[in-house]
């Protein structure tokens, strides 16, 4: 009877030794057997491995692409602007020996020199290029992760920074000068729509000049388009050249800079010609429009008054 208990024993002990030696490596791990501490140069592939208990030990290491978040750094850039800029690092195990073996935690270690490299680059950096040419940032902040990481059996993928933060005092000045900007674009599309008006406008005036029948087809569209909006506004086209007749018809104004002599005299010399086109042709007889015309002598004017006085 205790022979059979004790063969049951040691199945048992068997069966256990045995599981316990047995390992499933999925596909994207490697194994790492270390035995009595000492690492064996085979590395495990995916599938079963079998181990020796008690002097085995084996470590499983991912093969897989980890992303990595980096936690907001603030900084201050090469043009004294207070940021905080936030990053993800991919990164794979290429060697899973010596990322076992001489680093205590990569992905710990691999976080710190991210941190430190995305301070390093915000100070080397200005503000336009943080927000605008990223691109040239993720590459150089690259090559400072990758550069130790390759020591550790690990590679850079890539590195994207994913936000920066501004203070608000800088966001405000931001908006003020696209405001500036958006102001400057439209007075100059403005100006330039100015310009063209103009131009054409020139062209009709030149085009209307040579054609003058083209400006009163041009007043009589302009009666019908206001007929057709308003009925009770009545517009009356007064062409600017009867204005420019009546200037020159009419006659210039006396000069102040004549001798006393002459303001004082309250007579008006009018010409034939004036006196011809003022009153109807017929009504008058020429030697009658001379008489007129000429002024009266002293002489007459003193027989008048004698007529006058003996009257």
């Amino acid at each position: 009877m205790t022979v059979y208990i004790l063969v049951t024993i040691l199945l048992v002990l068997v069966l256990v030794l045995a599981c316990s030696s047995l390992r499933v490596v999925r596909q994207f791990e490697r194994g790492v057997v270390f035995r009595l501490g000492k690492v064996r140069d085979a590395v495990q592939g995916p599938g079963l491995a079998v181990i020796t208990p008690i002097v085995d030990h084996l470590h499983k290491v991912n093969m897989q692409i980890v992303t990595m978040p980096i936690p907001a750094q603030e900084g201050i850039t090469r043009d004294n602007v207070t940021v905080k800029v936030d990053a993800v690092v991919y990164f794979r195990v290429t060697d899973p020996v010596r990322a076992l073996v001489d680093v205590q935690n990569y992905e710990y270690a691999i976080g710190q020199v991210a941190q430190a490299s995305l301070r390093s680059i915000i100070g080397k950096s200005e503000l336009d290029d943080l927000l605008s040419n990223r691109e040239r940032l993720n590459q150089g902040l690259e090559l400072m992760i990758d550069s130790p990481a390759l020591g550790w059996g690990v590679h850079i993928d890539r590195v994207e920074i994913k936000d920066v933060a501004l203070p608000e005092s800088m966001k405000r000045s931001m908006s003020r000068q696209a405001e500036a900007e958006r102001e400057r674009r439209s007075r100059v599309i403005t100006a330039e729509g100015e310009l063209q008006a103009s131009e054409k406008l020139a062209q009709a005036a030149g085009m209307m000049t040579a054609q003058p029948a083209a400006l009163q087809l041009r007043l009589l569209q302009t009666v019908v388009e206001v007929a057709a909006e308003k009925n009770s506004t009545v517009v009356l086209p007064f062409p600017v050249e009867l204005l420019r007749f009546l200037e020159r018809s009419t006659p210039p104004e006396p000069s102040t800079a004549e001798s006393p002599e002459a303001s004082s005299t309250p007579t008006t010399a009018l010409t034939s010609e004036v006196i011809t086109e003022r009153i109807s042709p017929g009504v008058v007889a020429p030697e009658d429009v001379a008489a007129v015309a000429q002024p009266p002598s002293p002489e007459a004017n003193g027989e008048t008054r004698t007529a006058a006085g003996h009257g």
